[in-house]
């Protein structure tokens, strides 16, 4: 009895599911095309609308038969392609990446020009499964390329790479279907079709929603993080993460290094040469600074002329990455804005072995170091001394990086910490 049985399906009435999916992409383009007027820097929100739109267009010429006979069968299935085109583009531009629109039409023309072949009649199964493969790879491309953007959330990167993926996975299915199912389950992927397609048009949206969201709070996170000038963090900004790299290192049982830098001379650079060339100057230390340094190494602009580095290594590693950013500096500050300027840089370090509950005494210390480098005649590094357990330094407190270091032959000493001068700029 059960040998005899066959499937009995009760399909979905394609027709009325085909008119709300014409319904859902055209109202989500219309509100992607209005956030765009309210947001008119977010260009890629004008791609994606009209790709909704181009959508809701396609799949209206697909399920009205009348018209569709009256055109290229291919055209609807065209516009279907040229509409996830567009939505990878928006998805490039949205991230700052050059626009592909050679790309974008590719698989509408590809989809043209090989239902033109013999073997590729209208509704056969090769032209179902080369439909599904071009919208299936499309949306791969697309979560390739939310994939690449870091600088999301990890719950919106999160969706960003699975909800594509998933979708272009059921695009896919009705090859599946075709191959592996009885004809009277296979015959059912046009329902499957349109669910997928409500499905990925909500989905989308959502994604998109979540991206444009996301970019704003960065903006606005950003704005209030950043030194204007220099695109470093502000003071705010650098106390508040380096607190957490302490932390982090405390619990870990590894030290910190901080260094306090200042520009040398640097108010008879605005003296000499106006504050329009300072500034340049600022900006200059600001971008030889980022090149210097690693990605896990903090650096903020705490004052006027004068920067903080923070780095989760000890004293010895911490001197290399000075001497590569004073070195760095000495070269790039020979000439800037067309004027022989000479710019160099004098920094302080300190290294702390202890977990730092409060970083005040840590940048005091250095900064007590980089007074006395300026007194050693500037453009170099000095260390301060080590505090290891019970608040006793550790000897070996110097060390001279620069022209006019002292010979390697001369024996180290520990520093006698006087009062701090008046040290000029």
């Amino acid at each position: 009895m059960f040998s005899a049985a066959r499937p009995q399906l009760t399909p979905l009435d394609i027709p009325t599911l085909s008119f709300v999916a014409v319904c859902i992409a055209a109202l989500l383009g219309l509100l992607l095309i209005f956030a765009w007027l309210q947001q008119r820097n977010v260009r890629a929100l004008a791609w994606w609308g009209s790709a909704y739109l181009i959508g809701a267009s396609s799949i209206a010429l697909w399920a009205a038969p009348a018209l569709v006979y009256e055109m290229p069968r291919e055209i609807p299935q065209a516009m279907t392609f040229v509409a996830c085109g567009m939505i990878w583009n928006g998805v490039r531009l949205f991230h700052g990446r050059p626009l592909t629109p050679t790309a974008a039409f590719a698989g509408a023309i590809l989809w043209v020009i090989l239902c033109q072949l013999p073997s590729m009649p209208p509704d056969s199964n090769e032209r179902i499964a080369l439909g599904a493969i071009v919208v299936a790879t499309y949306t791969f491309f697309i979560a390739y390329e939310l994939r690449r953007e870091r600088r999301k959330s990890l719950y919106s990167r999160t969706a960003a790479i699975v909800v594509p993926c998933v979708h272009a996975a059921i695009f896919l299915i009705p090859l599946a279907m075709q191959a592996f199912l009885p004809a009277a389950y296979a015959a059912s992927w046009l329902t499957v079709f349109a669910l997928e397609t409500m499905l990925y048009a909500i989905g989308t949206a959502f994604i998109v929603l979540l991206m444009v969201k996301d970019n704003d709070v960065d903006i606005y996170r950003s704005a209030a993080s950043t030194d204007h000038l220099t695109g470093l963090l502000n003071r705010r900004a650098f106390l508040e993460t380096a607190h957490m790299l302490c932390a982090r290192q405390a619990n870990r049982g590894l030290p910190v290094t901080m260094m306090v830098m200042d520009l040398d001379h640097f108010k008879s650079i605005n003296d000499r040469f106006g504050h329009a060339v300072g500034d340049e100057v600022l900006r200059v230390f600001a971008n030889v600074a980022r090149s210097s340094m690693r990605g896990s190494d903090l650096i903020g602009r705490i004052g006027g002329e004068e920067f903080a580095v923070i780095v989760a290594e000890p004293m010895e590693f911490a001197e290399r990455i000075a001497e590569r950013l004073r070195a760095s500096f000495e070269m790039a500050g020979i000439t800037i804005a067309e004027k022989t300027i000479g710019a160099t840089v004098s920094m302080g370090a300190a290294t702390s072995y202890e977990p730092v509950v409060d970083i005040a005494p840590l940048i005091a210390r250095a900064d007590e170091a980089l007074y006395q480098a300026k007194r050693d005649g500037r453009n170099r590094l000095h260390k301060a001394e080590d505090i290891v357990a019970g608040g006793q330094p550790r000897p070996a407190a110097e060390i001279w990086i620069g022209p006019a270091a002292k010979p390697a032959a001369v024996t180290r000493k520990r520093h006698v910490r006087h009062a701090k001068p008046a040290v000029p700029a």
